[in-house]
């Protein structure tokens, strides 16, 4: 976890970007596009299985979120970068003070998430969705994992040796 506040760390993956992203986007926006695939499968079958559907209820109409305060602590500057690559807007300010700053009214505000959001599902989505369909959520959001590490690691790798950080 990260001794900045989140704010800070967004500020400093932002720089980061500006002064790397010449030598970023050629090695890994492949990487970013095959992620981004994986992600729209993850959300495909989010969609499918109705867990989309029975954590928005959990947070709107039960007053629960597993997407609480603190949780923004776990990111990491090149998972911000990743998502700066993408296209993504980081937000600027947390939309609920009870819940994570990436958070926003629709949901998620990033499209490359940390492993922990990705593959958290409560015990009411397991007692819901039965094992078969957990171990077919689980080996698709394991492609997601998979990738978003590899396009974390591939951009720290360009980042440490990058001379003007």
């Amino acid at each position: 976890m990260s001794s900045l506040k989140i704010e800070d760390l967004i500020e400093q993956a932002r720089k980061t970007y500006l002064i790397c992203e010449p030598h970023l986007k050629k090695p890994v926006m492949e990487l970013v596009e095959k992620t981004r695939k994986a992600v729209e499968k993850s959300k495909l079958a989010y969609k499918n299985l109705g867990v989309s559907e029975i954590c928005r209820r959990c947070d709107e109409e039960e007053g629960g979120s597993c997407c609480g305060a603190g949780i923004e602590y776990r990111y990491t500057e090149p998972l911000l970068i990743a998502n700066l690559l993408a296209g993504v807007t980081l937000p600027s300010s947390r939309f609920n003070e009870k819940s994570c700053y990436f958070l926003g009214p629709k949901g998620c505000t990033l499209l490359f998430r940390h492993t922990l959001c990705v593959n958290f599902l409560c015990k009411r989505l397991y007692n819901i969705l039965g094992i078969e369909q957990i171990v077919l959520l689980q080996t698709t959001i394991g492609d997601e994992i998979d990738l978003t590490f590899k396009l974390c690691e591939a951009i720290s790798r360009i980042i440490r040796n990058d001379p003007k950080l």
